[in-house]
């Protein structure tokens, strides 16, 4: 590739429409997460590994398990001494039932200008729009000004055993010279009220605490008083759990989350004010209070229940599972809280753990993140948020890659862009394709 001479503003229409046709046929590839391990992704991976390999680039096929596939590649930048930029998109995705959608979920259809399909959110759509931006670069003779790594992974719905975890443990070679990276969750318009359109940007991630609860007990008849009954003291603990009133802990990116947002509602709070009250300022704030009202405290919320084997017998044990999440720094309150929570007679522990995540938000890379952003949507309001949940960019931070969230989508008044993660009719506009195509294209070739 040959290095451009000067930015473009728009890609091709061929990588416009590659980008929507990218993104149905990856949708019609199944790749259904059920988790312990019930999942492929290699269809999905030799498919875009095939398409980055016709631009001229050697994409490696990896795996930890048969099938479950994941795939690296590097585009070299102009620049040597230019640290490198990770670009990660995942593979697979939650399950679907059929009967309640109104397309079936892994037909990819393309109806009334929008992509129908398990995927078109999360995360196919951003998958299809980074193959879309790199083919067109190809056939543009341009090259990128830092080295661009591209990685498809496995298993992001699940535990990322065998996906970005067993990149980042396995091959962090091929990550060298990583400093920073992109995937999803971030620059999609949030219509805050009228005429405030808002493009969060993902600057921050809490951490990932799913807990296993056991009560032991006595087992014996059910017609009998039993004061050691496992699921009267599991009851108990789930109960406090699910009741307790986690005390606010404002990070620095949900301090500038707060701020900003506030300030474009006409509102400006003293954060470190005396009394100061975050859930009367989220009050305050409409629609966009639900951008940071789950990243200003911990969180624990009861899931699962496992108890017994017949109504007239006492089991002696009993399980409960608990998604928990904390605020960055928030690792040593959950534990001693959830000590005193369950109490002496219920065992607790972590069944899957993983880091909270913060990025800055002075950083060059932040700033040119909002600045491609306003260059296709001047209108919009580039805004920081906190991830209330997790991605793959937990398990590249440990290779010091810091990740922020940006899958760019223009988004129409009334799309509820949240509510179709994991939801039903899932589902993209081709416009908002469009848009994220040259946003990334922008971003990736000046970053």
């Amino acid at each position: 590739m040959a290095e451009a001479t000067a930015p473009q503003d728009s890609v091709d229409a061929l990588a416009l429409d590659e980008t929507v046709t990218f993104t149905s046929e990856l949708i019609r590839i199944d790749t259904t997460n059920r988790g312990g391990g019930d999942c492929r992704e290699r269809p999905a991976a030799e498919y875009v590994a095939e398409r980055l390999a016709a631009t001229g680039l050697e994409p490696a096929l990896l795996e930890r398990t048969p099938g479950r596939t994941n795939v690296v590649a590097r585009i070299p930048g102009s620049d040597p001494a230019a640290p490198a930029l990770l670009v990660h998109g995942h593979l697979d995705v939650v399950p679907a039932e059929a009967a309640d959608w109104t397309v079936h979920p892994f037909s990819g259809e393309v109806r009334d200008g929008t992509v129908w399909g398990r995927g078109a959110i999360d995360m196919k759509n951003m998958d299809a729009m980074v193959l879309a931006v790199v083919r067109f670069w190809a056939r543009a003779g341009i090259r990128p000004r830092r080295d661009i790594v591209i990685a498809y992974t496995a298993d992001e719905e699940a535990s990322a055993e065998d996906g970005s975890g067993f990149l980042a443990d396995r091959h962090a070679g091929l990550f060298d010279g990583c400093t920073e990276g992109i995937s999803e969750s971030g620059a999609f318009t949030f219509h805050a009220g009228p005429n405030l359109p808002l493009y969060p940007i993902g600057a921050g991630e809490r951490g990932t605490g799913w807990l296993k609860l056991t009560a032991h007990g006595k087992a014996g008849h059910g017609s009998k008083v039993n004061r050691a009954n496992a699921v009267s003291a599991l009851s108990a603990a789930v109960a406090r759990i699910g009741e307790y009133e986690w005390p606010v802990r404002l990070t620095p990116t949900v301090r500038a989350a707060l701020i900003e947002i506030a300030a474009l509602h006409g509102i400006h709070p003293d954060l470190d004010a005396p009394g100061f009250d975050v859930d009367e300022l989220l009050g305050k704030m409409g629609p966009a209070a639900a951008l940071v009202a789950p990243t200003v405290r911990n969180s624990s919320n009861p899931t699962m229940l496992e108890a017994g084997y017949k109504v007239n017998v006492i089991p002696g044990h009993a399980t409960a599972h608990i998604d928990g999440r904390t605020v960055p720094g928030g690792d040593e309150e959950f534990r001693a809280t959830l000590d005193r929570l369950t109490g002496p007679a219920v065992d607790w522990e972590f069944a899957h753990r993983e880091v909270a995540l913060q990025a800055p938000v002075d950083s060059p890379t932040y700033g040119k993140l909002r600045a491609a952003i306003e260059r296709f949507d001047p209108d919009g309001h580039v805004v920081p948020y906190c991830m209330s949940g997790g991605t793959d960019a937990k398990q590249f931070s440990r290779l010091g890659i810091t990740g922020y969230g940006f899958s760019p989508l223009k988004l129409p008044v009334g799309f509820d862009y949240q509510a179709l993660f994991h939801g039903v009719d899932e589902r993209v506009p081709v416009d908002a394709l469009h848009f994220g195509v040259r946003v990334l294209d922008h971003y990736l070739r000046t970053a």
